[in-house]
């Protein structure tokens, strides 16, 4: 029995490790390790598919594990983070507990409510990818937004105000307002009708790859200039190009 119908599978679950160290930072308000994580997490999302186009060995199980992966580095990662920037603009507590085991008092949660809207984005993702597996159309194009690109968006929020030192994207960032706003334009994006083209080369010509070979010279030249504000500028380009090429 040949070792390399594995190779896929493992890098695929990787991904799934990944996604879930990243959980735990998210969890303790550490962006910088969770977007460190979450990156190496879609690194691995993209390999296992190349890999397994490569060895010749597809298959539905594999199909199945990297949906299941991305639930978590891309669905549940980016609804946590949004739900903890929600919190902290709204200046409420996220979830305090109160509990005495020894004495066995009662214990009670005081919550953000408002914050939970953050999760919708991991409830949007959920619909997304179960409608891709079923969706044998989905082979050269994708309709709406992938979850991996709209996790980079949403993980690019902290990473802006940590590193860019920009008042002006700091407080519209923390405006609960935006935040939620991007919340139900992502749900949207995610299950929207649009066609977003894929980035898999068949060939590479430049005829058929012009608009691939446009985003990929554009996305290098918006990092360079603007750092991580330039990851919703990317994802806005994507869009836009998705569009002029249909």
């Amino acid at each position: 029995m040949s070792i390399k119908k594995y190779i896929p599978n493992l890098v695929t679950l990787l991904n799934l490790f990944c996604g879930s160290i990243a959980v735990i930072f998210a969890v303790h308000n550490n962006f910088v390790a969770t977007a460190l994580f979450v990156f190496l997490g879609i690194f691995f999302d993209f390999f296992d598919g190349l890999l397994a186009r490569k060895l010749n060995v597809q298959s539905p199980l594999g199909v199945q594990l990297d949906s299941l992966a991305d639930m978590v580095t891309s669905g549940l990662v980016p609804g946590i983070v949004m739900f903890k920037l929600i919190s902290i603009s709204t200046n409420s507590p996220e979830i305090e507990t109160l509990n005495d085991w020894a004495t066995n008092s009662t214990w009670s949660i005081h919550i953000s409510w408002l914050a939970l809207i953050g999760l919708f984005i991991t409830l949007a993702s959920c619909y997304r990818l179960a409608k891709f597996n079923l969706d044998e159309d989905q082979q050269t194009y994708f309709k709406g937004l992938p979850t991996p690109a709209n996790t980079l968006l949403i993980i690019s929020l902290p990473l802006i105000i940590e590193f860019q030192n920009s008042s002006f994207a700091t407080n519209l960032i923390l405006n609960q307002w935006f935040l939620i706003a991007l919340t139900i334009l992502s749900c949207y994006l995610l299950n929207s009708k649009i066609k977003l083209f894929a980035l898999k080369f068949k060939d590479y010509s430049f005829a058929n790859n012009k608009f691939r070979y446009a985003l990929i010279i554009a996305t290098a030249a918006l990092l360079a200039i603007f750092h991580f504000m330039a990851i919703p500028l990317i994802i806005l380009l994507y869009i836009l190009l998705s569009l002029i090429k249909k």
